[in-house]
């Protein structure tokens, strides 16, 4: 959608766009009453200010959209098409790195009871392994905020592929 569709959209339909990016209705109305933008910078700048903190509830609630890395959700949502995209990095057929990411999944939701979290966009399988064994050594206040940056990040860079000039 270009910049200024997005700005003279209706509310609803706004609404509607922001939320694949992270479904935190707080974040989704800061950003669609905060239109018109003067530009996509401009937008993505306050998408991510607006985001800034997430609170402990709006993490939880998000994170019940995200799926385990090395899981390709099948859905034919938006949100999931996203993920699918995200996890390019992630080869389904590289049954090693797949048997580690599910091992390091079970221990992650384990100690910490949620899923593990990670920005993949850009992340190789092994990057992504990497992090999810040294976050397993985190407290779960460590835990917490590198969560909510890890959410900040992928709304915003969801945000950033949605938007064109």
């Amino acid at each position: 959608m270009k910049l200024a569709e997005f700005n003279s959209a209706d509310p609803a339909t706004a609404a509607d766009t922001l939320r694949p990016c992270i479904d935190v209705t707080r974040w989704v109305d800061a950003v669609a009453g905060a239109r018109p933008f003067t530009s996509r910078d401009a937008l993505l700048s306050f998408a991510a200010a607006a985001a800034d903190p997430f609170t402990p509830t709006e993490v939880e609630s998000a994170m019940a959209h995200h799926p385990r890395i090395g899981e390709r959700p099948t859905a034919g949502t938006a949100e999931a098409s996203m993920s699918r995209s995200e996890q390019a990095g992630v080869d389904p057929a590289d049954a090693a790195a797949a048997e580690a990411l599910a091992r390091g999944n079970r221990d992650y939701e384990e100690k910490f009871g949620r899923v593990f979290l990670i920005r993949a966009a850009g992340r190789t399988a092994p990057e992504i392994l990497q992090a999810l064994n040294t976050r397993l050594a985190h407290t779960p206040a460590e835990e917490d905020t590198i969560v909510a940056q890890q959410l900040r990040e992928i709304a915003v860079l969801r945000l950033e592929g949605l938007i064109t000039e």
